[in-house]
């Protein structure tokens, strides 16, 4: 999900007797799915302390060029403490970014989450191994 992303829904308007391009439209979106991950980044699971967009609970986010922001969103597990109200405090917090008129939030248990889908900036502010081949320093000096 890449901010600098085109939306796929695109389309052209007419606007002041002129016609703005899919382009336009995909430019604005994008700016706006910016700032609604950047907001995105502001919500955590209590239990985890990492972001949720960082974490991968987000596995889609599309913004309409009307402003609606529609967002697939997962938890790490079903029987999550916070599945009841962390849904409803993401939409809030999506609902109050400038330039989003709404928001339609599905929470999705298919496919469901692992660590895979973390960033590799959460799994390293977690302690997880990466899986890198590092060779030590000190062999690359004999």
């Amino acid at each position: 999900m890449d901010p600098s992303e085109p939306s796929r829904n695109a389309r052209t308007t007419e606007r002041g007797g002129g016609i703005s391009g899919p382009g336009e439209d995909a430019a604005v979106s994008s700016a706006l799915q910016a700032k609604i991950i950047e907001t995105l980044r502001t919500c955590f699971d209590p239990e985890i302390p990492v972001n949720i967009y960082d974490l991968g609970l987000i596995y889609d986010l599309r913004v309409e060029p009307s402003g609606l922001a529609c967002i697939k969103m997962t938890l790490t597990a079903p029987s999550c403490p916070v599945a009841g109200i962390l849904p409803g405090q993401v939409e809030a917090k999506v609902r109050g970014v400038p330039g989003v008129t709404d928001v339609k939030l599905d929470l999705v248990w298919d496919p469901p989450w692992d660590r895979n889908k973390m960033s590799d900036a959460a799994k390293l502010q977690l302690g997880f191994d990466l899986g890198f081949d590092v060779v030590p320093v000190t062999r690359l000096r004999s």
